[in-house]
C-alpha cells in the first residue's frame, strides 16, 4: 500500500465551520461570509499536506432555492476568499438532496465522506470530520472518522446539553475551526 493510500484528511461542513452560517442558505457567491479564523487554520492544514475536504448538505437544490451551477459559482467564491490566506479546498462534496428524497449521501448517512475517502485515498480511521450539527457528528462515527463539533454554527453553548448532543457526542468540542486545529494536528500526528 502507498503512503498516499494512508494519509489522513481534514472533512469539513461549510457553513458555520468554514463560513458564517446563514438562517437559511447561501443562495449566490457573494452571500458567503468567510470566517477569517477558519480560513487560518485550513491554510495550516494545507502547509502540512493534509487534504481538507468539505463535505456539506445542500438541500438547497432540492427546494429550487438554487442549482447545481450556483453551487458551484459559491465553491469557486469561497476558494477566492481562502486564497486570500493562503488556503484551499482540495474537493467539494455535496448533498442536492433533501431529506424527504432516501439518499446516501445526505448527512446523517456517510454516504459523503465515504466516497470522499474512495476517491481521494483516504484512511478513514485517522481522518476527522469537523462539523456544527449532531448531523455531521453522526456522518464521522458512522464513517470511522474522529469527530470535532464547533460552535460557530448551527450549535451553541447552551445547546450542548440538548438529546440530539447527548446522544451524539463528539470526540472534541471546540469554539471553532481555529480552536480545533491543535486537537486535530495532534490526532494526526500520532496516528502517523
Amino acid at each position: 500500500m502507498s503512503e498516499e493510500t494512508v494519509r489522513p484528511a481534514v472533512f469539513l461542513d461549510r457553513d458555520g465551520v468554514i463560513n458564517e452560517d446563514p438562517v437559511e442558505f447561501v443562495t449566490r457567491p457573494e452571500e458567503l461570509q468567510l470566517l477569517p479564523a477558519s480560513a487560518q487554520a485550513i491554510a495550516r492544514f494545507n502547509a502540512l499536506g493534509v487534504p481538507v475536504i468539505v463535505c456539506s448538505n445542500q438541500s438547497g437544490v432540492a427546494k429550487g432555492l438554487y442549482t447545481l451551477e450556483d453551487l458551484q459559482r459559491i465553491s469557486e467564491r469561497l476558494q477566492e476568499l481562502l486564497s486570500e490566506y493562503n488556503a484551499r479546498i482540495d474537493a467539494f462534496y455535496y448533498c442536492p438532496h433533501d431529506d424527504s428524497d432516501g439518499c446516501d449521501c445526505r448527512k446523517p448517512k456517510p454516504g459523503l465522506l465515504l466516497r470522499a475517502a474512495r476517491e481521494h485515498c483516504i484512511a478513514l480511521e485517522r481522518s476527522v470530520f469537523v462539523g456544527d450539527s449532531w448531523r455531521d457528528i453522526v456522518a464521522g462515527r458512522s464513517a470511522g472518522v474522529k469527530t470535532v463539533l464547533v460552535l460557530s454554527g448551527h450549535v451553541k453553548p447552551e445547546m450542548l446539553d440538548s438529546p440530539e448532543m447527548q446522544n451524539h457526542p463528539p470526540d472534541h468540542v471546540a469554539p471553532d475551526l481555529h480552536g480545533a486545529v491543535e486537537w486535530i494536528l495532534r490526532l494526526v500526528d500520532s496516528s502517523e
